[in-house]
């Protein structure tokens, strides 16, 4: 068990540290000297600090006479025999805290902590934590395995805690995670690594990713924050504010914050000044609950530096390296700071040859609903776990429903086909391990474990994008798994339709050439749900019902207007960041009369139409008095994603644009917001989805850049079927003769002025002869239902090799 002393000193400083170092100074401490001494003059701050060396460990148990103890306590032992490994970690734990200290070690931390102090007015304030030699490895992040200690102070209470931290190599959870990953633990030493607090006690603190924890995505950063000290988001004791910055416009010089999505952040952790503990957790007012815990800037400063760290540790690794970090905000002097950087150890090793895809067949009512895990689908018999000492009533196959979970808990989280938590957000430690262990989770749930039964069936859904719902009884799912390595891309353009900015970064990972059609509808409809005129005239409305609705939903926000468009463009922004650079065509809203006024206070601003699919819709609005303010915002948002954010690959299209004169005026009321047409590579596009658009295709092309065949409402407009009417229902058919010739002259016309010209219906996908006749026409895209990218494209390919090459050569 001993080791010669290879390192003479039993602390080594920050500055003298990197990531070379890991023998020495263990995962965590060899990534903060790094850090410190290589990434301060970019600008990245890391608090100053020390470690004890990894060979202090091995002397600590050869002074104390460890060695033989540990050997016999851990021979045989068998993990899964949870009441046999708590006997056991617990006497070795006990048998290291009763040891001493060797004097050489203390006199060397005390010395180095008292360097830490000058300057202060006393003993300084330190966090404490724990860095084994195995630990933060790209391929086993041992993240929450020992112990970090905060706002130490004094000689005494740190060499206590030192001590502490050396028992922890011996959690029972500890021994369990290196049985699993196969690691000897008489080969494993640790080092501590003091370190001066952050007071972010006074301020907030919390995680961040330079990948996205869910799909796998690389050029998102992913942040939490909650007030207070970090530890709260870590072990998912708070539901934090979320945040998404695109990286790539983000090191461009522009402000891409795709998302921000407030938390409820019902507590934090505080220094417990005078009282028995070092920390303590109290309530968090409810006016510092409504508001985000960072700044823009602060959201913008974290990125650069994830940007910045993971940049420097691919140099260093020569392979990609996104990177899992913690961070604090100190409330005294308002500087942020990075506490923690590991290699992310989840997403960053998976085949990304391989995408699989759980589907839901059928629906029953949802029980609850959270932050989505994964993308799976679990089922199972509710286990509702309230205390860790009620592990033995947990059975293989159960969905787990607790609290939250710290380490002590994943013994039992192998063992579940699911988990739902009632608090935490997707950066905490159930968050972390169920991704770990490829388990479907639903965090911060809030009241699951009283809505919940033991002994209930459920189905626990994280496959419909950032929300995950548990609902009842066990349903019907699909999985389909997709090689797409090395897939063949057809001639023509194949494109997807994309609703759901929460699904954007996975649908994205599909091959495919961009996005046809991206409908602000539903973000309109699902995310904002008021009425834009009801929040114009927010200080006007009388009706108390309608004032509180709207203040319900746009908890945060003191300008109602601004929380419209900054809505709309984070919507946008995630689907036009999924794709990037590839074009993501923008169709500017087209709800007609009676789905406006279904939008909180919207009946007081719409008319009651006979027949709204015909109405005031489209086009039409834009321009219009009784809407054209509603409309700025909507050019307020676009003007944002693309001038603020970057994201120039975003396209706008214009629907149900009945005239030429019509589609001008349009052109004009987008310019005189600052959306001008070829101004910065802005494209403009038409749907082609009436007959006036296809008879009229030439003087509709001198006024935009391309179109995109509505074929739905085409098909309606042309044989006068109401497809809202079920009456009429089976005569709708884009294969009708009269709709294809339509079709047909539509492209014709418009490959004649050379401009572009695509589909965005759902029939290329029904029917395959429907997609042949397209591509013999020459069609330049086809935008299709997510679940019909592959087989379409595989039918294309098929298609386009069974035509003649001169048809190929003239398309």
């Amino acid at each position: 068990m001993a080791r010669r002393n290879l390192y003479q000193s039993p602390v080594r400083w920050f500055q003298d540290i990197g990531i070379e170092d890991v023998p020495l100074v263990g995962g965590k401490n060899a990534s903060l000297g790094e850090m410190y001494r290589e990434l301060a003059a970019k600008g990245v701050k890391v608090p100053n600090g020390f470690a004890i060396t990894a060979q202090s460990y091995w002397d600590f148990l050869s002074e104390a006479g460890l060695e033989a103890m540990l050997r016999e306590t851990l021979t045989d032992l068998d993990t899964r025999d949870l009441a046999d490994l708590s006997r056991r970690g617990s006497r070795i734990r006990q048998a290291m805290l009763a040891a001493k200290l060797p004097r050489a070690l203390e006199r060397a931390v005390l010395e180095a902590y008292e360097q830490l102090s000058k300057g202060a007015p006393g003993p300084v304030d330190v966090a404490v934590r724990s860095s084994a030699t195995a630990e933060d490895l790209p391929d086993a992040s041992f993240a929450g395995q020992q112990e970090t200690y905060l706002n130490v102070q004094g000689p005494l209470a740190l060499l206590d805690t030192c001590k502490r931290c050396f028992a922890s190599l011996f959690t029972d959870r500890a021994i369990a995670y290196r049985v699993e990953k196969g690691f000897d633990h008489h080969r494993i030493a640790l080092s501590i690594g003091i370190q001066r607090m952050v007071r972010s006690d006074l301020a907030s603190a919390g995680v961040m990713f330079s990948i996205d924890t869910e799909t796998g995505f690389r050029d998102a950063v992913l942040i939490n924050a909650a007030y207070g000290l970090g530890e709260n988001v870590v072990q998912g004791s708070v539901n934090p504010d979320e945040y998404y910055v695109f990286k790539p416009t983000l090191m461009q010089g522009y402000r891409p914050i795709l998302n921000k999505r407030l938390g409820s952040k019902e507590f934090k952790l505080i220094y417990d000044v005078g009282g028995s503990k070092m920390v303590k957790n109290v309530p968090v007012p409810p006016d510092d609950r409504a508001r985000f815990a960072l700044t823009d800037e602060d959201i913008l400063t974290l990125a650069r530096w994830a940007c910045l760290i993971e940049d420097h540790y691919r140099d260093k690794r020569g392979t990609d390296s996104p990177m899992d970090m913690e961070w604090a905000k100190d409330g005294l002097t308002g500087d942020l700071f990075i506490v923690q950087a590991r290699p992310e150890t989840v997403q960053s090793r998976k085949d990304p040859a391989e995408i699989e895809t759980y589907r839901l067949k059928d629906r029953s009512p949802v029980l609850v609903s959270g932050r989505s895990v994964g993308g799976k689908i679990g089922q199972g018999t509710v286990r509702v776990i309230k205390s860790i000492q009620q592990a033995h009533d947990f059975r293989p196959g159960d969905v787990l429903v607790t609290d939250k979970t710290d380490p002590d808990w994943v013994p039992i989280m192998k063992r579940a086909s699911a988990i739902v938590t009632n608090r935490g957000g997707r950066t905490c430690h159930a968050a972390i391990v169920s991704r770990e262990l490829g388990l479907p989770a639903v965090v911060g749930a809030d009241h699951a474990t009283e809505v919940l039964k033991t002994d209930q069936l459920v189905t626990v859904s994280c496959a419909e994008g950032e929300t995950g719902y548990v609902y009842e009884g066990t349903l019907p799912i699909e999985i389909e798994r997709v090689r797409v390595k090395d897939q063949p891309r057809p001639k023509t353009a194949i494109m997807m339709n994309v609703a759901d900015p929460d699904e954007a970064f996975r649908l994205s990972l599909l091959p495919n050439d961009g996005v046809g059609l991206a409908r602000e509808e539903f973000i309109i409809a699902n995310t904002i749900q008021v009425h834009p005129l009801a929040l114009l005239d927010y200080h006007k409305l009388e009706d108390r019902t309608i004032k509180a609705e709207i203040d319900r939903v746009t908890v945060g926000y003191s300008d109602k207007a601004e929380f419209f468009v900054e809505k709309l463009a984070q919507g946008i922004a995630m689907i036009a960041a999924a794709f990037f650079p590839k074009d993501v065509i923008v169709r500017l809203s087209d709800f007609k009369s009676n789905e406006y006024a279904n939008l909180i206070g919207g009946r007081r601003y719409e008319p009651a139409e006979e027949n709204p699919m015909l109405g005031f819709r489209g086009a039409s609005r834009y321009y219009d008095p009784r809407y054209r303010d509603c409309f700025a915002l909507e050019c307020r948002a676009l003007r944002r994603v693309r001038e603020q954010m970057g994201l120039l690959n975003v396209k706008v299209m214009i629907p149900f644009c009945r005239t030429v004169e019509q589609g001008r005026r349009v052109l004009d009321e987008m310019a005189r917001h600052g959306l001008r047409r070829s101004e910065s590579g802005l494209e403009v596009y038409l749907m082609c989805e009436l007959p006036s658009n296809v008879l009229l295709a030439e003087e509709f092309a001198e006024i935009c850049d391309g179109f995109s065949i509505g074929s739905n409402d085409l098909t309606q407009l042309t044989l006068g079927v109401d497809r809202d009417s079920e009456l009429v229902a089976p005569l709708f058919d884009e294969r009708n003769p009269a709709v294809m010739r339509f079709i047909a002259m539509a492209i014709q016309t418009v490959k004649a002025t050379g401009k572009k010209i695509g589909i965005c219906g759902q029939a290329p996908s029904d029917y395959p002869e429907f997609a042949r006749f397209l591509v013999e026409q020459g069609i330049d895209g086809l935008s299709l239902n997510p679940d019909a990218v592959m087989k379409t494209t595989v039918a294309v390919l098929d298609i386009e090799r069974g035509l003649p090459a001169e048809r190929e050569e003239g398309r």
